[in-house]
């Protein structure tokens, strides 16, 4: 039984490896049509995606009668946590999009899938404000989630924790956005340059 098991596990890691292989092979054509420009990042953005609203359920089950005013603000907090916990950060070998569908299917994903995934959360969980961030600066790339709720502006960052501003625009300005820095926001509406 257990030489069975054996052989059954190291076939299992030469299909892995010969999946490496050919997906290394054919990287550079699978970049190419993988290709999203930034102005179509909110198609990936899907809260009406089944998966997505059946995770946003489980979590708004867990206030018993979900109300958005009361309870939208701890099931943020519920939502990246579960992302931050469940969801393993991974780089792949190349560049390819994960839908929030896939990272939850396969609870792995980059910084940017992660971060698309927890925005189709949080709009599911009813704010529409919800985006994800993308700030590059002196060649290093920064993103995260935020929304405005009551007023103020909640940043959910992977690296960095929750953190509360009085509004969007101190966050945008606490990030010192310059000249020389790319930034923009999507949700599953629209797609901001910021300047």
């Amino acid at each position: 039984m257990a030489e069975a098991t054996d052989r059954a596990l190291e076939r299992e890691m030469r299909l892995n490896q010969l999946y490496l292989a050919i997906v290394s092979r054919y990287k550079d054509y699978i970049e190419e049509m993988e290709h999203i420009s930034v102005a179509e990042l909110p198609a990936l953005v899907t809260p009406k995606n089944e998966m997505v609203m059946k995770k946003a359920d489980d979590i708004k089950k867990g206030f018993g009668v979900y109300n958005y005013k009361i309870n939208f603000y701890e099931a943020s907090i519920n939502a990246f946590y579960f992302v931050k916990n469940s969801i393993e950060d991974t780089a792949l070998p190349l560049q390819f999009w994960l839908t929030p569908e896939e990272t939850l299917t396969f609870g792995v994903g980059d910084v940017m899938d992660r971060n698309i995934l927890l925005a189709s959360l949080l709009i599911d969980l009813g704010n529409p404000s919800a985006k994800v961030f993308v700030c590059v600066k002196e060649g290093v790339r920064r993103v995260f989630t935020y929304y405005e709720f009551d007023g103020k502006a909640y940043a959910l960052d992977f690296a960095s924790g929750f953190k509360k501003f009085a509004n969007r625009d101190e966050m945008i300005k606490s990030l010192e956005i310059n000249d020389e820095t790319t930034a923009y926001e999507f949700n599953d509406q629209i797609h901001t340059e910021i300047s």
